[in-house]
């Protein structure tokens, strides 16, 4: 059996786009696709070449069959989705934007089967991957959700496995502002690599500087911070250095959606291929920036093939 390089879990719906702007209830025709932001890392870190195992639930049908076989061919390794007969497949529709706003979307997630992954999924097998990719969406999901992300989390990090985590703030997921903000900020404390936007890190801290959000984290065990600034690039602060790193200049924003997720595939596969923070939060920008010139929410996503071809065409001294 091949060695897993990445784990990754959580909840892949289906997504209904539309094929035209306008309001959701005047649309008439529809583009099946998938949607989740943590299947969206796992599948970019697939497409570069990475063995990724995929954790997760989904009703039994169609829905779930489609979401299972648009999994499969993008090469995950689904071994550890468990097909669940009494609940359904989450599933969401997305407006279509053309300004490069944010869409309408509209989630028909409440009691799926995803939401019923609990810690009677984690096994030896599962924690023998090299790494486990985490974000907060899992843990708003369901109370056997959480306790799956904390136990999870917590294993992958007791093996020696490198963790990253992406808190992925879904406000109307949680009870309370309050229980959001304290989970997320306890399963931070789990994880080597922090990737938290620059609005999640100030609602989380309570600090308004990147510096300072970062010290935070930093201070509660994390190896690195690096934080999204949207159009201003990037922050990354570790116990020894920090820096700026500027973002890749885009002419046309198609659709903003998946653009935090593109940027986690760059930064985690360039750690895990052992390249300096600097030059990873370099490849996370490319990549973001891929993203919200294509439609879709990992559309965008390059194969290793489009990242040789850019490594090629970099200035001298610059990498991806």
């Amino acid at each position: 059996m091949s060695k897993v390089d990445v784990l990754s879990f959580g909840e892949t719906m289906a997504m209904l786009v539309a094929e035209h702007t306008g309001d959701l209830a005047q649309v008439k025709l529809f583009h099946k696709r998938i949607a989740g932001a943590d299947s969206n890392v796992a599948i970019g870190l697939a497409r570069l070449g990475f063995n990724v195992s995929w954790l997760s639930r989904v009703g039994a049908d169609s829905l779930g069959r489609f979401v299972l076989q648009t999994l499969q061919t993008e090469g995950l390794n689904c071994q550890h989705v468990d097909i669940d007969p009494l609940h359904p497949t989450g599933f969401q529709f997305k407006s279509r934007v053309e300004d490069g706003s944010d869409p309408q979307v509209e989630y028909f997630r409440r009691g799926s089967a995803a939401s019923h992954l609990n810690r009677d999924a984690i096994t030896p097998h599962l924690l023998s991957a090299g790494h486990l990719h985490a974000t907060g969406i899992v843990a708003a999901l369901s109370a056997s959700c959480r306790e799956l992300s904390f136990e999870l989390m917590q294993a992958m990090r007791a093996a020696g496995r490198t963790v990253s985590f992406d808190p992925n703030l879904r406000p109307s997921l949680w009870a309370s502002e309050s229980q959001m903000i304290g989970d997320i900020n306890a399963l931070a404390a789990r994880a080597d690599w922090v990737l938290p936007g620059l609005s999640e890190g100030r609602l989380l801290t309570g600090y308004d500087d990147p510096s300072d959000i970062a010290r935070f984290y930093l201070d509660q065990g994390a190896e690195a911070v690096i934080i999204k600034l949207g159009p201003k690039g990037a922050y990354y602060r570790t116990a020894d250095a920090e820096d700026f790193v500027p973002a890749v200049p885009v002419e046309n924003v198609i659709d903003t959606v998946g653009a935090g997720d593109g940027f986690a595939v760059g930064v985690i596969s360039g750690l895990l291929e052992n390249q300096g923070f600097a030059q990873a939060v370099q490849r996370g920008n490319w990549i973001g920036s891929r993203a919200v010139q294509s439609r879709g929410d990992m559309e965008g996503l390059p194969s290793r093939a489009d990242l040789k071809l850019h490594m090629a065409h970099c200035a001298p001294g610059e990498t991806a």
